[in-house]
């Protein structure tokens, strides 16, 4: 089995980048107190930043299985609420 800890480590820091994308944008146009979207970014980029700590934390630790299950669950909440904010904004705005 491939491990997963380096390809959540990637695509969490990935996904961060697109949160920080939402919310300065929003910001940018002002629009960010007409939607919940960059609140929501925000929620998405604490479970996705806990994922690339997490995912981190695994990739050093040989014989930790903890970091892998929170990074998985992280990533999964930080995804999901990513799609959540981009729902709001395309629905609010």
């Amino acid at each position: 089995m491939i491990p997963r800890a380096p390809q959540i480590l990637n695509a969490s820091t990935n996904l961060v980048g697109i949160c920080f994308v939402i919310i300065g944008s929003l910001a940018l146009t002002d629009r960010s107190r007409d939607t919940w979207a960059d609140e929501i970014a925000w929620l998405a980029l604490a479970c996705l930043f806990t994922a690339t700590l997490t995912s981190y934390f695994a990739i050093r630790g040989d014989a930790m299985r903890w970091p892998v299950v929170i990074a998985d669950a992280a990533f999964i909440g930080g995804v999901v609420a990513l799609m959540a904010s981009l729902i709001a904004a395309a629905i609010q705005l």
